[in-house]
């Protein structure tokens, strides 16, 4: 069992004002900077402080989850490193990986680095092209995907790899086979070691394509030592989360894609500080909802979306049973307790009275329970980045027993550049810089970053090198505001801004969140650039509009669906919640009802799930107009 530490001291940020307003803030390391090794050591130094203790879990075919060793683990990534060192990968060779969240997916890695290599994630989800195009840009001599089918897919464009050598699959066993031969083979324990003490905290760690609205990805090159200046700072502030404040060892079951710089970071992360780490390669809600009950992890890394879902199921499953309004009231009554706890812990209230006390007490093993129970029961964190929450769900689930650490970064930043300080939240922002991160808002409102997390530069493909970035600052593209105390809010994307004919800037991303968190709402879009006023494309939740259909005894559930009167009622009083956030101006006037989801697989949502706005316009340019007519 592992020692509960102590919880640091909480600093306040720096702040710096321009014609009174808030426009940079930082806060000073937590963490000294590396200045020697790098992310390969992570197994190793484990192995020798804590060789017994469990670092990761694997779930085996029974259902089961066994434990790994720290001293496992390090002799596994060993070997495979040495396989992939036998198999004539040298040191910087790039190494592709393009699987679900799986244990060979973290195990590669860590081999890949211990061998020398620059490992590339690939989403399984790519098409050949895309697949393609990484690999040709990055130069990868290697490819190990998780499936045969995937290696089937590369199809015609497998010729026009000619750097391309290896094409492994771990469902053909490569992974063991790799372990066996450098278990069995002829490259030293010394060679590894060597490889290992080439590598410093400047050597690049990984290349990470960003999945991009518009256009081809760019490679974003990333170091150990930006992984360690992310991960060290995040395990210094999420004190709770990384480290053992309690007798239960903190863990986590990932389930979002490692393809990510947000999973990946957190995978990394998890391995510094011994925290048992799982994998859940299904988001599918049986399967998900199953691995987080066997597994029952402490806290969680979650998107927006995730934690909407837990919620309207939870409303949807209330509603079956004939407790719909029960559910609300526990819902109002939680939100109203994370706010007064938010207020005693910024000075501005008392707390939760005794009476919004012993309400939510009552409620505890009515509603939040089963809330907690869906996410595993034991989980107590939850770190959720990708988009905004929103302060009524982070208040939801302050007040449900599960403190939210909202975030804020792009994979330019090694993930998190702000993050929600432990014991001083602030609902509905993201936070505070990262320890070590500085905040800037330039004149026109872009959010600008640095800190020794930002990456060095993008990756030029024909020159096989990194293209560093000038300045001093990175513009992010993202349009926010900092308040009085130095929390940040993120708005909008700055090529994303709308500008009405009337000359109205309308930022989408707040309508778009609120409406997306409607139970009935799968997806929403914002439209007005250069149009009179704003309207919205809505596409439906399956599993919402389903159990809506039941609940109001509609037979239908098809494309026809869509005109239905009460749905389009239903929805109406979704957007007049909405545009309660905004101007007359900026409000949604009209709204189309779609048959189709906006799908990565429709080209609709990159694979971190943004929108890709110009192929919806493109795509659905007749339902546009249609709520213009001739008002232009």
């Amino acid at each position: 069992m592992p020692p509960v530490a102590p919880q640091p001291a909480l600093v306040e940020p720096r702040l710096r004002h321009l014609d009174g307003v808030v426009r940079e803030v930082s806060v000073p390391p937590f963490a000294a900077p590396v200045s020697s090794g790098s992310l390969a050591d992570i197994p190793f130094d484990n192995a020798r402080e804590a060789p017994a203790e469990a670092v990761l879990s694997r779930k085996g075919d029974d259902g089961r989850w066994r434990d790994v060793s720290a001293a496992e683990f390090a002799e596994e990534v060993l070997a495979v490193a040495k396989g992939l060192i036998a198999e004539g990968l040298a040191p910087g060779d790039r190494l592709a990986i393009m699987a679900r969240t799986t244990y060979e997916w973290t195990l590669l890695d860590f081999a890949g680095w211990a061998a020398g290599l620059v490992t590339v994630p690939v989403y399984p989800t790519s098409s050949a092209y895309q697949t393609r195009w990484i690999l040709q840009d990055s130069g990868a001599v290697a490819l190990a995907v998780e499936t045969v089918a995937l290696a089937a897919s590369l199809g015609p464009e497998r010729d026009r790899m000619p750097d391309l050598e290896h094409l492994w699959s771990f469902e053909k066993g490569d992974v063991r086979r790799l372990a066996e031969l450098g278990r069995n083979g002829d490259v030293s324990d010394a060679e590894v070691a060597g490889r290992r003490a080439e590598l410093g905290p400047d050597s690049v760690a990984t290349l990470i394509y960003t999945s991009g609205t518009t256009g081809r990805p760019k490679g974003c090159v990333l170091t150990h030592g930006n992984f360690f200046a992310e991960v060290d700072n995040a395990i210094e502030l999420l004190h709770p989360v990384f480290k053992s404040v309690s007798k239960a060892p903190a863990s986590t079951l990932l389930f979002l894609p490692l393809s990510h710089v947000f999973g990946r970071m957190v995978a990394v992360g998890c391995l510094r500080a011994r925290v048992r780490l799982g994998h859940a390669p299904s988001i599918q809600t049986e399967d998900l909802l199953g691995d987080l009950a066997g597994f029952r992890p402490t806290f969680l890394l979650a998107i927006p979306y995730v934690l909407e879902k837990v919620f309207n199921t939870g409303r949807a499953t209330a509603e079956k049973m004939g407790r719909a309004s029960s559910f609300d009231r526990a819902a109002r009554i939680a939100v109203r307790y994370g706010e007064a706890v938010e207020a005693r812990q910024h000075g501005t209230g008392p707390g939760p009275t005794f009476g919004l006390r012993m309400a939510r007490a009552l409620y505890d093993p009515l509603v939040y329970r089963r809330i907690r129970a869906a996410l595993g029961g034991k989980v107590r964190y939850a770190i959720c980045g990708g988009s905004p929450l929103g302060r009524r769900l982070a208040a939801f689930y302050a007040g449900a027993g599960i403190e939210i650490f909202e975030g804020y970064g792009l994979t330019e930043t090694t993930a998190a550049a702000t993050v929600t300080p432990p014991l001083k939240p602030r609902l509905g922002t993201v936070g505070w810089p990262l320890p070590g991160t500085r905040v800037r808002i330039a004149d026109d409102g872009e959010v600008l970053l640095a800190g020794g997390q930002v990456f060095g530069g993008y990756w030029d493909g024909q020159a096989g090198r990194v293209v560093p970035e000038r300045g001093e600052w990175f513009a992010t593209g993202d349009i926010g505001a900092l308040d009085a105390d130095g929390y940040l809010s993120i708005t909008g994307r700055k090529k994303d801004i709308l500008i009405t004919t009337g000359g109205k800037n309308v930022a989408p991303a707040p309508l778009e969140d609120w409406l997306r968190a409607h139970p009935l709402v799968g997806q929403c879009m914002v439209v007005g650039d250069d149009r009179p006023y704003i309207t919205a494309l809505l596409t439906l939740e399956a599993d919402g509009i389903a159990h809506w259909c039941r609940m109001k005894k509609k037979a239908h559930t098809g494309p026809g669906l869509v005109d239905d009167a009460d749905l389009r009622e239903t929805l109406q009083r979704a957007v007049d919640e909405a545009n309660k956030l905004v101007s007359r101006a900026e409000s949604i006037r009209r709204f189309a009802v779609l048959p189709v989801d906006f799908t990565e697989e429709s080209g609709h949502l990159t694979p971190s799930l943004k929108l890709k706005r110009d192929a919806i316009e493109r795509d659905f340019a007749e339902e546009i107009e249609g709520l213009y007519g001739h008002a232009r």
